[in-house]
């Protein structure tokens, strides 16, 4: 800070001011320890912090993109806001907290140490009338013999003390748990730590997505960006399986995964199960069970027809997408199918294909065929009733991959954290004087937090003190 005299005269009377600015580098300092701007950081990471949880993340949903405007999907995408945690602004954020919380830790730190690392152990009067806590003790004995008798007390009861002789008196110092003062800096260093690891998974990992048929193999996955990127080795489907609750929704999806070196299953990832919240993870490379559907390519769909009039139905054998034409000129196409049809028509389970139906002359028509719900086939009224009778296309199913070699950083950090709020939260400095006089001693105690529960301490302890017998 400079300091520069500043003379001003006032009718002959000479006054000399000391301007105290402060140089730009002490501004700049104080403003990364301000606690104001702590405060700031964190609502501003927590507010920003809602956008990535209402907003979608990574590849938008078309639904989404068709039900928002242009105009907002534009200014969406300039600000991040669809990669929020990857923004510039964000990590900025992350940047800026990051070195206040240093900036604060250096400025504090010192200080608290200093004060754990060198107590005081010679307790003046002003410190002797500013505790709250203190009982005293009158004895007829030596100052020597109820020094010793004092100490041994205190170890017993309290904590083994520091004996320093000063001005005729003895200074009976002990304490407990004087390092728990340094609990918040143990959470200040975790929270850098989880930084570091999601730094590094943001450099260095990376997420994608991946779709297995049934009974086939990959060696690479689609990143965010589009671009496949091998993984090393290969994964094979064995099999997919999916089961639902009675509303159709989804009950549980699961694949069976083999991991493939050299086109050889590898001991202990022969037939992984890989459902919701239990994925698979080999060569730090991580597959969580993300979506599933039926394959369309190469799939073969079989429906049926038959004419209301009675006759032998036809079985005709479709692809998806590819209209047929039948004797009597009508066109039909199936749109699409699905294993279990549950999930998109409640009440009703099994197979079952979307189909559209083009007669001569007519507007097309499009309803559901069912496989075991023949009753509801024949109640749609038309000349020719169909059915779906399914089909031998496989199942596939999708994967999110990703490798975030940060994540043993970040849960360290979360175990740092753990340890400091508890340190923080649940651990008190405890403090203890007793300064013997000729013909008295006096107790004082002082605890860091929770000085209810001190309190209640101190009083067993002052209680037993006042009836020693020195």
């Amino acid at each position: 800070m400079n300091s520069v005299p500043l003379q001003i005269s006032y009718h002959g009377l000479e006054i000399t001011l000391a301007n105290t600015e402060r140089s730009f580098i002490t501004k700049v300092w104080d403003f990364f320890c301000s606690l104001k701007l702590t405060l700031f950081l964190l609502i501003s990471l927590s507010l920003t912090s809602i956008i990535g949880t209402v907003l979608p993340q990574g590849a938008l949903p078309p639904q989404y993109v068709a039900e928002i405007s242009a105009t907002k999907l534009q200014i969406y995408t300039k600000l991040g806001f669809f990669d929020m945690y990857h923004s510039w602004w964000f990590i900025a954020l992350l940047y800026v907290f990051s070195l206040n919380l240093v900036s604060c830790s250096i400025k504090r730190l010192p200080h608290v140490f200093k004060f754990v690392s060198e107590p005081t152990l010679v307790l003046g009067e002003g410190g002797r009338n500013s505790f709250p806590l203190k009982k005293e003790l009158a004895f007829s004995g030596s100052i020597d013999k109820a020094k010793e008798r004092l100490s041994e007390f205190l170890g017993k009861e309290f904590s083994a003390p520091v004996v320093t002789e000063h001005n005729g008196e003895y200074h009976l110092f002990a304490q407990k748990a004087a390092w728990s003062r340094l609990g918040v800096y143990v959470v200040h260093f975790s929270i850098l730590v989880i930084f570091v690891g999601a730094i590094i998974g943001s450099l260095v990992g990376y997420k994608g997505f991946v779709a297995i048929v049934e009974g086939t193999s990959v060696n690479s996955f689609e990143n965010k960006n589009g671009q496949q990127m091998p993984l090393g080795f290969e994964v094979l489907c064995e099999k997919f399986t999916a089961s639902f609750y009675d509303t159709g929704a989804p009950k549980e999806f699961k694949s069976i995964l083999t991991v493939l070196e050299n086109g050889k299953p590898v001991p202990g990832y022969s037939q992984v199960k890989v459902i919701v919240n239990q994925p698979m993870t080999y060569k730090g490379i991580t597959f969580y069970q993300s979506s599933y559907g039926q394959a369309s390519e190469g799939g073969m769909h079989y429906v049926t027809v038959a004419s209301r009039n009675g006759g032998t139905p036809e079985k005709i054998t479709v692809q998806e997408g590819v209209p047929v034409t039948l004797k009597d000129g009508t066109i039909f196409k199936l749109l699409e199918a699905t294993q279990e049809v549950r999930q998109f028509a409640p009440g009703f389970s099994g197979p079952a294909a979307r189909i559209e139906v083009t007669r001569k002359g007519a507007a097309p028509q499009i309803f559901i065929a069912f496989k075991d719900f023949p009753e509801v086939n024949a109640q749609r009224g038309d000349a020719l009733i169909f059915g779906y009778e399914g089909s031998n296309a496989k199942q596939y199913t999708g994967l999110q991959v990703a490798k975030d070699p940060g994540v043993w950083v970040v849960w360290l950090g979360c175990t740092l954290m753990i340890v400091g709020l508890c340190i923080a939260f649940f651990m008190s400095h405890k403090r203890v004087w007793v300064v013997v006089s000729k013909g008295q001693a006096h107790m004082y105690g002082n605890a860091s937090k929770n000085q209810a529960a001190f309190q209640m301490q101190f009083e067993e302890i002052s209680e037993k003190f006042q009836h020693l017998k020195i």
